[in-house]
């Protein structure tokens, strides 16, 4: 396995936020053991010395939750230290984090720019729509603690980008959204639809996204994005990038883009592997990296058949004109049954008005990136 990527989610599904929205609070009631509680030292030791025995040249950790810094700051340090007498292959290792910045400080943001961290921040736009959804434990606002943290972020010149999750009400309300990152000099930003509750039906709850609300946040994001590109100022927004590597005919990097699942390795805080972080459930689980082998739990992969049966298209795609761009979407927008059929995705709709929409601009702005020798 010459290059490997993991997510390891050191704190489980332990938060110091109670954001009404949380996917992964859900995911967790929804198992046996709702909590693995915080990762031990033991634990994550042995799952480097695995994963590190099988990269050959690039290793790429993500660290995310729940809150991944709940284990604090020496469980970092310990990372750290691990890496660097398990690389064993000399590897190239990349580190990254998802964190809502609820508790950084000097010391962590110092912590990560020594050690090139990339962070992920979790910020939904302006203090209004942020406040709506992401909430602490006493039911307040968290904005200003987000908005302190990105600023150290920025004091220590760590590398970092905001991620936004998009809900009913940051989806009407995406161009002000990013008018307030780029205000602030946010220009890697990355967007993720909302997810409703396993087994539920969609659309049911204040901050669910509907496929006539999804079109929209597209098209307004678009606008927003398409306009500054061609005007020479060219946003990084993860999902619009995604599309120009597409169209040019590159591999997409994103998950939910490429037409069927990736081959992921997500890492529980007692070293049991899932398939999918919107599939770590207890009909997934692939094994257990502190007491199974890679090789097992790959073999465990393909019995499943998380990835062959992703790659299965509804019929409706086979004949769409839109089918090479689009390619099905994420699998979680296929079905919420866990074990069912996978159906057609819930957005179809809004994706098809979308490239019909926004795919003439996408070539417009490609002559003028390569005429201008920029890709």
């Amino acid at each position: 396995m010459p290059a490997i990527s993991v997510m390891i989610k050191p704190a489980s599904d332990l938060c110091n936020m109670a954001c009404r929205y949380c996917f992964y609070r859900d995911e967790a009631q929804n198992r046996d053991i709702k909590s693995f509680g915080i990762m031990e030292e033991k634990t994550i030791y042995e799952v480097l010395r695995k994963i590190l025995s099988f990269a050959q040249y690039r290793c790429v950790i993500a660290f995310q939750g729940g809150e991944p810094t709940l284990t604090g700051l020496s469980f970092f340090k310990k990372v750290v230290q691990f890496e660097k007498e398990l690389n064993v292959n000399s590897c190239k290792i990349e580190n990254a984090i998802q964190t809502n910045g609820y508790i950084l400080d000097e010391e962590w943001c110092r912590f990560f720019k020594d050690n090139n961290f990339l962070v992920g921040i979790s910020l939904d736009g302006n203090q209004a729509i942020h406040d709506a959804n992401r909430l602490d434990k006493q039911d307040q606002g968290t904005f200003s603690r987000v908005m302190e943290s990105i600023g150290l972020l920025k004091k220590y010149e760590v590398d970092f980008n905001v991620l936004c999750v998009v809900t009913a009400l940051s989806a009407l309300n995406i161009k002000k959204i990013y008018r307030f990152y780029t205000a602030q000099g946010l220009d890697y930003q990355q967007y993720i639809p909302c997810l409703d509750p396993l087994g539920e039906k969609r659309g049911g709850h204040s901050w669910s996204l509907t496929p006539e609300v999804f079109e929209k946040y597209l098209k307004d994001l678009f606008d927003c994005w398409y306009e500054d590109a061609m005007k020479g100022n060219l946003i990084y927004i993860r999902y619009f990038d995604n599309l120009l590597a597409i169209m040019l005919n590159q591999q997409p990097e994103a998950c939910g883009m490429l037409g069927q699942c990736s081959k992921q390795l997500i890492v529980e805080a007692d070293g049991s592997v899932y398939p999918c972080d919107f599939y770590a459930l207890d009909e997934w689980k692939l094994g257990n990296l502190v007491y199974d082998s890679l090789e097992d739990i790959e073999k465990n992969r393909e019995e499943k058949k998380f990835i062959s049966i992703s790659a299965i298209p509804h019929p409706d795609c086979l004949k769409c004109k839109w089918a090479f761009i689009c390619r099905g979407g994420c699998r979680r927008d296929r079905s919420y049954q866990v074990n069912a059929p996978l159906e057609k995705n819930y957005f179809c709709a809004a994706y098809y008005r979308f490239f019909s929409y926004a795919y003439p601009k996408m070539e417009k702005l490609i002559q003028k990136l390569v005429a201008e020798g920029k890709i």
